[in-house]
């Protein structure tokens, strides 16, 4: 599809020496294959997509992995689930062995299980994305996320930083969304990038969530994804959704379920740990890649989408993503994510936590700050004693907002 460096390749590799397996999951169409097949171009490469590859290891896979004992790639694992439990047995074989095999899987439940519940303690997973900014200008992953994660920085230490691209093409990032094939055949073919979207959508629905999920009413799921489009960014009133769409709460959960879990959506839940203040409980959650949210919006053009209501919140999504993507880029461990919003409506687009401590950020779609609209971080870096905390807007360069806030313009993460 590409030979655009990925930002994970190098974490691939360091995980492959601690570990028989590592896997790969996330969006379909996202480049995972392409991915391993580039890391790893020597290794027998297996596509449970393909009927012959499938009919080839399911047949007898304690077979196939006996006569097979070189370096496998297995692609699409979540095709055949019973592959878990006899990859298990293979790694207990020979334990001590690392970097034997590499997996991906896409757009199901099914592997995330498989993995947690079969391979615990044998293989590494992490989740790939479609494009980060830098990995589609092809520029170094920016020392940002390290500064992030490492518990003596403090806000003047950003200033160093150098942007990753312009700010247009920051632009360009936000309005087209991520995925590889569509951002850059579009360059040449505008109306490739349309049908592009509207065939992933049709496949992910007709193939996908058919296949995974036979007794769901695919109708009531196809209007709840239009109707979705609408919620992007925003916390979720299941009440509301389910009126719209004539079924009950507990079904509009269940499809929230679905699209987190097959990457197509990101649920993020609010952040409670504030002891001071009486913290709303609703879940928020935003499509992933907002190139298919402003598909689905109808917006053609970045004119459009910046007069857009929706803009705002797509924008908070798209810098949310972004960061998400550059820590999980890392190798830092236990990672959270959530948001922050109290009763009396001071709200925080992202709280970073980890063993470095935790990090608000706030996110404003114009180029310039007033002093009134960072009371919320003040108030939070002060309640919860934070290091400092970033706003992450549209402006020209970075600066000092006051001692323990950095203004980081989008361009630059």
């Amino acid at each position: 599809m590409t030979d655009k460096k990925r930002y994970l390749e190098t974490k691939i590799n360091l995980l492959l020496e601690m570990f028989p397996a590592v896997a790969v999951i996330g969006a379909r169409q996202c480049g995972k294959s392409t991915l391993v097949k580039k890391i790893r171009p020597d290794w027998n490469y297996y596509d449970l997509e393909s009927p012959d590859d499938y009919q080839l290891i399911t047949n007898d896979p304690v077979a196939f992995f006996s006569t097979h004992e070189g370096n496998i790639i297995i692609d699409e694992a979540q095709q055949y689930p019973e592959l878990f439990k006899v990859l298990r047995g293979v790694i207990d074989a020979d334990r001590k062995t690392k970097g034997r095999f590499l997996l991906t899987g896409s757009s199901s439940p099914h592997i995330v299980k498989g993995i947690t519940e079969t391979l615990a303690g044998r293989i590494a997973t992490l989740e790939m994305w479609p494009f980060k900014q830098g990995e589609f200008y092809q520029v170094a992953l920016t020392p940002l996320y390290e500064k992030i994660i490492d518990n003596n920085t403090k806000a003047s230490d950003f200033l160093s930083i150098k942007p990753v691209c312009s700010p247009s093409q920051a632009i360009k990032l936000w309005y087209k969304g991520g995925f590889p094939e569509p951002l850059i055949e579009s360059d040449n073919n505008p109306d490739y990038y349309r049908h592009w979207m509207e065939n992933y959508i049709a496949d992910y629905v007709s193939r996908d969530i058919r296949s995974l999920f036979p007794r769901l009413n695919i109708h009531n799921f196809r209007r709840f994804l239009t109707l979705l489009a609408q919620f992007s960014g925003h916390q979720l009133n299941m009440s509301h959704i389910a009126r719209s769409l004539e079924v009950s709460v507990s079904t509009v959960k269940d499809y929230l379920d679905i699209v987190h879990q097959t990457f197509l959506w990101r649920n993020l839940e609010p952040y409670t740990k504030n002891p001071l203040k009486k913290v709303q409980k609703a879940n928020k959650g935003f499509f992933r890649d907002q190139g298919l949210l402003h598909y689905y919006l109808k917006i053609k053009d970045v004119d459009q989408l910046l007069l857009h209501p929706v803009a705002g919140f797509s924008f908070e999504s798209f810098v949310i993503e972004e960061i998400i993507r550059g820590l999980q880029a890392t190798m830092a461990t236990q990672l959270s994510f959530n948001y922050y919003r109290t009763k009396d409506k001071s709200e925080i687009d992202l709280i970073i936590e980890g063993d470095f401590g935790v990090i608000p950020i706030e996110v404003k779609l114009g180029s310039t700050i007033k002093r009134q609209s960072l009371y919320a971080l003040e108030n939070f870096i002060s309640d919860i004693k934070c290091n400092y905390g970033i706003v992450i807007n549209r402006g020209k360069r970075i600066e000092l907002l006051s001692e323990k806030i950095i203004q980081i313009p989008v361009h630059f993460i």
